[in-house]
């Protein structure tokens, strides 16, 4: 099937989607109002998701970027970051922010669409977060600090 990127309300993307790449509630309910929201979907069903806001001057944050697990492996989430890319480069964005863990397939993903490491956020996950994040038997506890300049004109794609 045929998949669709689009701008979306946020609040319309599922809550179940959002956790696969965020654990916490709290934090997503703090950073949804004002966000921008982007979908991948297959027909009527979302499979990938984003949010991403504003946080100075032609500056955004991603936030949160998930495809649910059953759809996983198959470029939807690449798709979507390069929608997401193209579509804040046409509204004037010039750099993208975004914080992941110290090691994982996240911060591979990252690099392969070109963000580059700018800080170490000591203890981050330890501080941020009451449970522990455990990824293939090792806690996350420090946070990289990825950014990406956007180029100002990228023809955009709306599907894969």
């Amino acid at each position: 099937m045929k998949v669709t990127f689009i701008e979306i309300d946020p609040d319309r993307l599922p809550l179940t989607l959002l956790l696969e790449a965020d654990p916490s509630e709290q934090r997503i309910a703090a950073y949804l109002p004002g966000a921008l929201g982007f979908a991948a979907s297959e027909g009527d069903e979302i499979v990938g998701a984003c949010v991403a806001n504003l946080i100075g001057e032609q500056i955004v944050e991603i936030f949160n970027i998930a495809v649910a697990p059953g759809h996983q492996q198959r470029g939807i989430g690449s798709g979507l970051l390069r929608f997401v890319l193209e579509s804040l480069a046409e509204k004037g964005v010039r750099r993208v922010e975004l914080g992941t863990g110290s090691f994982g397939h996240q911060l591979t993903y990252y690099q392969r669409h070109g963000f580059r490491v700018d800080a170490v956020l000591k203890d981050h996950f330890l501080i941020h977060y009451p449970e522990p994040l455990i990824e293939h038997g090792i806690q996350h506890k420090d946070m990289l600090r990825l950014s990406l300049a956007l180029e100002p004109s990228i023809p955009l794609r709306h599907s894969q």
